[in-house]
């Protein structure tokens, strides 16, 4: 593929900052007057630790909050491409749930035998939307408008080798017969946030990203979403990693949440619908 692509994150210093994380800025999360939760809360050096795709961070921090008032449990995140995320946990990473924006990377998790296949769940179907700075919206119903505009210099889409965001870009643009006239102009994110910020600074004139995203970023920017049909379904899947004492019972506990009501108007708010439930087109 032609294109820019950024460089990836060294997992050692990943890591650490995951730790520095969990024992300072998470402390935050701690502050709940909830009650104890299952197996009492995990506060300080103790947080949950949820490595989920990066177009769940607006709905996943809401619902962090949520379910520490609710189980006094501190949760820290780190979001991310669900393919290099996977990677990590096979590797060994220090992680309690994984929510996957594509159930291949959670089946390929199990698959190493990392994780606990009965809490396998379904929490949403993605769905992918053309987006732009509020200054620099072009007024694109489709992807055909997007990509025959000639003020469409460059788009950005995430890396289809990790990112399920940007897989489904790329089916959708194939779909259409669009990818061979759209590739030498493709830049690439690192992961769906990543996509959503080189073209709010500027180093794309738009983006195919994620609905979430594309949702919170209110006045800021303007989007269309994208027809579901023209890629395959995004089955974002999550699943509990941890094995340690203490620790299973709240993963699980967090993994529930984010399908019982109070997470569940959450997601749909930010357009992450379960099959039956509906999402706004714009």
């Amino acid at each position: 593929m032609t294109g820019w692509f950024r460089g990836m994150t060294v997992p050692v210093v990943w890591w650490s900052l995951v730790g520095l994380l969990a024992t300072g800025v998470t402390a935050c999360f701690a502050d709940g007057e909830g009650g104890e939760g299952i197996g009492g809360p995990l506060i300080g050096q103790d947080a949950l630790v949820v490595a989920g795709a990066s177009d769940l961070r607006p709905a996943f921090e809401e619902i962090g909050v949520l379910f520490t008032a609710a189980t006094g449990h501190a949760v820290v995140f780190d979001f991310g491409s669900s393919g290099q995320l996977a990677q990590r946990i096979i590797e060994g990473a220090p992680v309690d749930v994984y929510a996957s924006a594509s159930a291949e990377f959670v089946d390929r998790v199990l698959a190493e035998g990392v994780g606990d296949p009965d809490t396998r769940a379904l929490y949403a179907m993605g769905r992918i939307a053309i987006w732009a700075r509020a200054d620099e919206w072009g007024g694109w119903a489709t992807l055909e408008d997007l990509v025959s505009d000639p003020e469409v210099q460059l788009l950005a889409i995430a890396n289809p080798e990790h990112a399920p965001y940007g897989r489904a870009a790329e089916e959708a643009l194939k779909s259409q017969q669009l990818w061979g006239t759209v590739k030498p102009s493709l830049v690439f994110g690192e992961n769906i946030s990543d996509t959503q910020r080189l073209a709010s600074t500027g180093d794309a004139d738009a983006a195919i990203v994620a609905l979430s995203l594309a949702i919170a970023s209110g006045d800021a920017g303007e989007w269309a979403l994208v027809d579901e049909s023209l890629h395959r379904p995004l089955e974002q899947v999550l699943i509990t990693i941890s094995t340690q004492e203490g620790r299973v019972e709240a993963a699980q506990a967090f993994a529930a949440f984010v399908n019982q009501p109070e997470g569940r108007e959450v997601m749909l708010r930010f357009g992450f619908a379960l099959p039956g439930e509906q999402v706004a087109a714009d």
